[in-house]
């Protein structure tokens, strides 16, 4: 450190020789800029500044989320600390959810990408940023990296007083056949995005395949096929968006179909066939149950097994095919160093974000971090929980007891016009986890009908039943989803219960809500089935309900929407005609109640119950039935509160 040594050498009295403080303003002579300038590169500095003593030395390997934030932080904790950010792309602190946009145009500029460039990152926090510089090697016991600059291929070590480790994940490229083609793409770093864009100008492809149905992979599809290609996704499970339950999906798979994506569902690619012309795609189709799961991709990225299947070969033409397979925690500089790992490979680190080794911290995709809600190991390879677990490093190594309270994986994503969000955990971990746990499904209106242009809103809540306790939501609609599940979040981040989101205090002029908000429509059902003035039914019980002989079927809407489709074996008596009809019902059956949302065969079963009669309600009404079960185009035309068009 040669620059800090010389810097040091400039004292106050050769300062005030060669022009004291120019008048009050702190503005150092030429001289003395210069020799600041390597250390503090083009910033103005006060002289006294220049001659701090180095406290502590720190290293971060990956400058992206949460290498980046935890930098920023230390700098702003610790003016004296040696700070060394390690990258090995050419890209800092970048927008890893923003490069598809890039891809499709949306985002124009390439500078638009990063937040901070090195040089600007760098100037500002005072960070010795090395981009191209690659960590190779961590000795814990002698507390040094080994680390190789890409770009002369030269090596060298530096030692550190506190390492922190932000490698993130990489992208699955499973050993198929074929897979070596260059046309074969992933989209990780800046460095992917610019290849994939260079090639859409230079090639002008007209089909692409997207292997992958997650968050890129369905971006990507969007955006490409916004610059006009033909494009297939072809995913592994019965739906797209994982975070999602396989009946909200269900909505998302009706609305990107009528966009004209070939959507390929249940599909394991075995293996390419490059062609001088293209790739020959080649898949396996597995059948499962709805919501199965099956075919998953197991830790090496290879694809899984599942017993109720059925194999089918078929095949697709592509220009080009991105892999957006998913990603795996990159730590294998960790696992060569003798960190402990959990699942998936991750790093295991405590509260503070400290690994189990001394002085060495970890934060973001590669890391095990503890779910909120269900207090369990989990992976969250999300930008928002990695920016909060950088900063929090930061606290912990400067001496500052910060404590990380776990993430609940809140996420959104906009497909053309539609949003999907969730928060917490779906109905398929709380399963998994043999939780007691009860839902309900909402339908409303994201602003008041009456003013112009409201859409239709799907909401899925889940809740403990002994408690009430908030586990997880899901949204699915256009404008106003992502306002919805960001309360639902806060409220479950709060421990808030169902009935409790009745009583929230929401906004509401006519162009932003209704005077009953959708997140307090949620908390009346549940209030509803909780105290029990209504009992469910649900979408995957409904089919063989005709077969019983102490059941009967009985939708409540009006003739003209009983006969635009209804499920099978329900007989049809409108709501407003039902109190004249009761006799035609037997009381000695269960009533299994439908309409188009869930509101009129709610009022349908309290009519009911007072009269003697038991009965259940359609969570989600023939509404969500329909998208679950039939081919239904997606229809967002906006609807009253009772489900009916208007």
């Amino acid at each position: 450190m040669e620059s800090r040594n010389t810097a040091a050498d400039w004292n106050k009295e050769k300062y005030t020789a060669e022009g004291g403080n120019n008048g009050g303003r702190h503005d150092p002579p030429d001289r003395a800029k210069e020799w600041c300038k390597p250390l503090f590169y083009d910033f103005q500095m006060p002289p006294k500044a220049a001659i701090m003593e180095v406290e502590m030395k720190v290293i971060i390997i990956g400058g992206v989320a949460g290498g980046a934030s935890a930098a920023a932080r230390l700098r702003r904790l610790d003016e004296n600390a040696e700070i060394i950010l390690l990258e090995r792309s050419g890209y800092i602190s970048y927008a890893n959810c923003g490069l598809p946009y890039y891809i499709g145009g949306v985002i124009r500029e390439k500078s638009a990408l990063s937040v901070q460039t090195p040089e600007s990152f760098g100037g500002r926090f005072r960070v010795d940023v090395r981009v191209k510089n690659e960590a190779v090697s961590i000795d814990p016991k002698e507390k040094t990296v080994r680390v190789r600059n890409l770009e002369t291929g030269e090596e060298y070590t530096e030692s550190y007083d506190k390492l922190l480790l932000s490698p993130g994940a990489k992208a699955i490229r499973p050993g198929l056949p074929g897979m070596d083609d260059k046309r074969i793409m992933t989209l990780r770093t800046v460095e992917d995005t610019l290849a994939i864009r260079d090639y859409l100008e230079e090639k002008k492809p007209k089909r692409a395949v997207v292997v992958g149905g997650g968050f890129i992979g369905l971006e990507t599809a969007e955006n490409l096929m916004g610059e006009g290609l033909e494009v297939s996704l072809i995913q592994m499970e019965d739906q797209v968006l994982p975070p999602l339950d396989y009946d909200m999906a269900c909505q998302v798979h009706s609305f990107l179909r009528g966009k004209g994506l070939d959507l390929r569902l249940n599909r394991t690619v075995t293996g390419f066939i490059p062609k001088e012309d293209g790739l020959v795609v080649w898949m396996k189709r597995t059948e499962g149950q709805p919501g199965s799961q099956s075919g998953q991709m197991n830790q090496s990225g290879q694809p899984g097994t599942s017993e109720q299947t059925k194999a089918e070969e078929e095949s697709i033409r592509a220009d080009f095919v991105l892999m957006a397979a998913g990603v795996l925690p990159e730590t294998g500089l960790a696992r060569e160093a003798g960190l402990a790992l959990g699942q998936k490979g991750a790093i295991v680190v405590d509260e503070h974000m400290r690994t189990s080794v001394p002085d060495i911290y970890a934060v973001g995709d590669a890391v095990e971090i503890r779910h909120f809600i269900t207090g369990k190991k989990t992976l969250v390879a999300l930008a928002g929980p990695a920016n909060r677990q950088g900063r929090i490093a930061a606290d912990n190594i400067c001496g500052r007891d910060s404590v990380y309270q776990g993430a609940q994986g809140s996420s959104i994503i906009r497909l053309f016009e539609m949003t999907a969000a969730s928060t917490g955990i779906n109905e398929k971990q709380a399963k998994a986890m043999g939780l007691d746990y009860d839902k309900v499904i909402t339908f409303s209106a994201n602003h008041a009908t009456y003013y112009p242009g409201a859409e239709n809103l799907t909401i899925k809540t889940l809740f403990e039943c002994s408690t009430g306790k908030l586990l997880g939501a899901q949204i699915v609609g256009f404008d106003g989803v992502d306002k919805r599940i960001d309360v639902l979040a806060c409220a479950m981040r709060a421990g808030m219960t169902g009935e409790e989101l009745a009583d929230m205090d929401l906004a509401y002029a006519p162009p932003y809500s209704s005077a009953k908000d959708p997140v307090n429509m949620a908390g009346y059902v549940i209030g509803n089935v909780r105290s029990g003035l209504v009992e469910q039914y649900y979408w995957d019980e409904a089919d063989g309900l005709s077969d019983r002989k102490d059941v009967i079927l009985l939708d409540v809407r009006t003739e003209g929407e009983y006969q635009n489709g209804h499920i099978p074996g329900t007989v049809n008596i409108p709501l407003d005609e039902l109190r004249n009809r009761l006799s035609e019902l037997d009381r000695g059956k269960i009533l299994y109640v439908n309409c188009q949302s869930g509101l009129r065969s709610y009022l349908a079963c309290r009519i009911l119950s007072q009269n003697g009669f038991s009965c259940k309600n359609l969570a989600g009404g023939y509404r969500f039935y329909e998208y679950v079960k039939t081919d239904r185009t997606y229809d967002a035309a906006p609807a009253g509160p009772c489900g009916a068009k208007l």
